[in-house]
């Protein structure tokens, strides 16, 4: 009994201690399961989904970018990104893998060893190469039928479709368009301002896979279309903005500007921007390649720890929108806002003159202040006093009829205190004085400099926006670039309206302002920029920097000149500005901008359908387009020439016109003389054209007689002393028959600041 006792013992000690095993077992399971399923459950699927689905991007079309005639200017074109899919490879098949990695490395440039290694990856997705052109893609498709055919070799490489940025004219408004990353992602100009709109929303392909990562049955298969970003229309006009940058360039190389320049024009009625050619800059296709060419060559010979940050700031600054990010020292164009200034306040009349006798001392103990004339202007009224670019004058308007606080009044009314909120990145704000112990944070000193446009810096925004207001009757208007914003679908989702920002000066100010600065470009000191025929206004500036990039002293100039057109009802205005020309050329801003601007403004203007109209002065100036005489008699062809106020002279002996010179259909001056053949041995004859430069408007003429030759005047003649033949269209010393047209720029020589 003893024993069957203790054995019954034994075996409910080991039951209950079995019964407790299992419990501690099974309840370490339930326990495992329940936190698993309910405190990690939702983590858990996460992990599972993310297993079991193969997620890949679909790319959206950024949208298109359009000038305002709805010409291309920036889109996005198919590219393909070339994608390896090792684990379709056979287990085995590394002669199949070394095929394959051969082929390709080939084709796309690569190293093969690198391919290889790719080939050994166990996954369906491995990138080799992004945005590849339509030719390799081409061949890459080639290459995937032969490995098909001859090695049994197929679904390893997918093609997956990409758009790449493309910019139809290469560096055209390369800082207005900007570009895009690796990514298209806007990095400056409109690309970076409208991002947003021209992105578009990426898609999605979601593919289920086995646990040995292949996917499953096409019916697990989920796509969400990408939907394509939005058009941009901008207001610039590809036609404009080519004429502006080509004188741009031209000005530049002309005057050896070290610091790049740009020109501006604005649609004085709406805002809108016509043009904005920023040179010196880059070609979007290609932002990180130094564009000028000499700076490459610096960096080159650089030392190469010095190299990187030589070529980082050489990419910042072309980058960089001169026309909004840099300001700068407005100097004489900002007169037109001071002559603004004291005609609104009331304090001019008939009997207002101004005082030059070469120098002014603004207050008491003052150091004299220096006219560019140092013999001085004697006793001036306004309107002479701006086409004099009459410092000691502007100083008089400002210290004793406006004061520090009006003064600052319309530097604010005019908007120069803050941005004009164009739709560009980087736009900076003005530097203004700030002593705040002084009124308008003006000392004396400084509202006698100010008056004439020196000592504070400005944006070229700011100020052709502010001439823009003056030409507008007063009103200033907010700047922009874009005029609408139009969806993949079509729609217009955005349209820039005109907006006035605020009534600036008097409709009747403003039209006298207007006259002031159409006299000045007639026969003032912006006769440079005048254009016969049209009614062009304007304004020279020649302003030294005083400090440079770096903070350091300097005697650099900006060049610049400000103006608008037609003055009896302006349609533009246009600012052309020019960064540090060089000083053994030329730099005051007559000499440098006023040619830039008045070249822009006889290519612009026929093109923007504003009539020409000549005042008496100008008629001598016409020229008239001449018909084809060949084949007429004699009397006839005669007649004809003459009826249109022309010379007829006739060569040889036949009795019908047989040729003529100068050739049909081109335009010959007012009272030139049209030659008319009567045989062909008679065309034998020719003439030398002589070197008209640096002649005066009358030398030219005699010179022109003397060689039977037709003269054509560009540029400031207007009879002035001061005025030189600059340049002329057929090189001296070229012989040409009798009559032939030359064309001769005049310029005016001054120093105008």
């Amino acid at each position: 009994m003893a024993k069957k006792g203790a054995a019954a013992k034994l075996w409910q000690r080991s039951t209950i201690l079995m019964l407790i095993i299992i419990l501690l077992g099974f309840g370490t399971v339930f326990a495992r399961l329940f936190y698993l399923q309910v405190y990690q459950a939702e983590e858990l699927q996460q992990r599972a989904v993310e297993q079991q689905l193969h997620d890949t991007t679909v790319s959206a079309k950024r949208g298109s970018i359009y000038d305002s005639s709805g010409n291309v200017l920036a889109q996005s074109i198919t590219v393909w990104n070339v994608v390896l899919a090792p684990a379709n490879f056979d287990k085995d098949d590394e002669a199949g893998r070394k095929v394959v990695a051969e082929g390709l490395a080939k084709i796309l440039d690569m190293d093969a060893d690198e391919i290889l290694k790719k080939t050994h990856e166990n996954s369906y997705y491995v990138v080799l190469k992004n945005k590849v052109e339509t030719n390799i893609k081409n061949k890459i498709l080639q290459f995937e039928d032969k490995i098909r055919k001859e090695n049994k070799i197929s679904n390893v490489i997918n093609l997956i479709e990409d758009y790449k940025r493309y910019y139809t004219h290469d560096n055209f408004a390369g800082p207005i368009l900007g570009f895009v990353g690796a990514d298209n992602q806007g990095l400056a100009g409109v690309e970076y301002e409208y991002d947003e709109e021209l992105n578009g929303n990426t898609g999605r392909i979601v593919i289920a896979q086995d646990a040995h990562n292949k996917p499953l049955p096409y019916q697990y298969e989920q796509k969400i279309e990408a939907s394509d970003g939005s058009d941009i229309v901008l207001t610039i006009d590809e036609n404009i903005q080519s004429i502006m940058e080509k004188y741009v360039k031209e000005s530049i190389k002309e005057f050896n500007v070290s610091n790049r320049g740009c020109a501006i024009m604005i649609n004085v009625k709406t805002g809108a921007i016509l043009g904005f050619a920023c040179e010196g800059a880059f070609d979007p296709n290609d932002p990180f390649e130094i564009a000028d060419k000499d700076v490459q060559k610096k960096i080159d010979e650089l030392p190469d720890d010095k190299k990187e940050e030589a070529e980082n700031k050489a990419l910042n600054a072309q980058w960089r929108n001169k026309g909004v990010s840099d300001t700068y020292v407005p100097g004489s164009v900002f007169k037109m806002v001071t002559a603004s200034a004291v005609l609104s306040e009331g304090k001019i009349n008939d009997s207002t003159y101004f005082t030059c006798d070469g120098s002014y001392s603004p207050y008491e103990g003052a150091d004299p202040i220096t006219c560019w004339d140092s013999g001085g202007h004697g006793t001036q009224t306004l309107e002479e006093a701006l086409c004099n670019s009459c410092n000691p004058a502007f100083m008089q308007m400002g210290m004793k009829l406006l004061g520090r606080q009006k003064f600052y009044e319309y530097y604010v009314a005019f908007g120069f205190s803050e941005k004009t909120g164009i739709d560009l990145p980087g736009e900076s704000d003005d530097v203004f004085f700030n002593k705040k112990e002084e009124p308008a944070g003006m000392g004396l000193m400084d509202l006698a400099v100010a008056s004439f446009g020196q000592n504070f810096k400005i944006t070229p925004i700011q100020m052709v926006t502010a001439c823009a207001a003056i030409a507008n009757k007063g009103k200033l208007m907010q700047p922009y670039v874009v005029q609408q914003v139009v969806d993949s679908n079509g729609n217009v989702v955005k349209n820039t309206e005109p907006t006035v920002k605020r009534q600036v000066i008097s409709e009747d100010v403003a039209q006298q302002i207007c006259k002031m600065l159409e006299r000045n470009a007639k026969s003032g000191g912006a006769t440079n920029g005048y254009v016969a025929g049209y009614r062009i206004g304007g304004k020279t500036g020649t302003s030294q920097k005083i400090v440079d990039e770096e903070g350091n002293a300097t005697k650099d100039y900006i060049a610049s000149f400000c103006g608008i057109a037609p003055c009896d009802d302006p349609e533009v205005a246009l600012l052309c500005y020019f960064d540090t020309p060089d000083p053994d050329i030329n730099y005051y801003g007559s000499a440098v901008a006023g040619p830039c601007f008045r070249n822009i403004m006889s290519e612009v203007l026929p093109y923007l359908g504003v009539e020409k109209v000549f005042a008496e002065d100008e008629k001598t100036q016409l020229e008239t387009a001449i018909k084809d005489y060949t084949g007429l008699s004699l009397q006839e062809a005669k007649n004809n020439v003459e009826d249109l106020g022309l010379k007829a002279e006739i060569v040889g002996s036949g009795d019908k016109v047989v040729a003529q010179n100068p050739q049909a259909y081109s335009n010959v001056p007012t009272e030139g003389t049209v030659v008319l053949y009567t045989d062909l041995e008679s065309r034998s004859s020719k003439v030398v054209v002589p070197d008209f430069s640096g002649y005066s408007m009358s030398d030219v003429n005699y010179l022109a007689a003397e060689h039977n030759l037709n003269l054509s005047i560009v540029g400031s003649s207007g009879g002035s002393s001061n005025s030189y033949a600059k340049s002329q269209d057929i090189p001296p010393g070229k012989e040409v028959e009798p009559y032939t047209v030359v064309t001769v720029v005049f310029n005016q020589d001054n120093s105008i600041m």
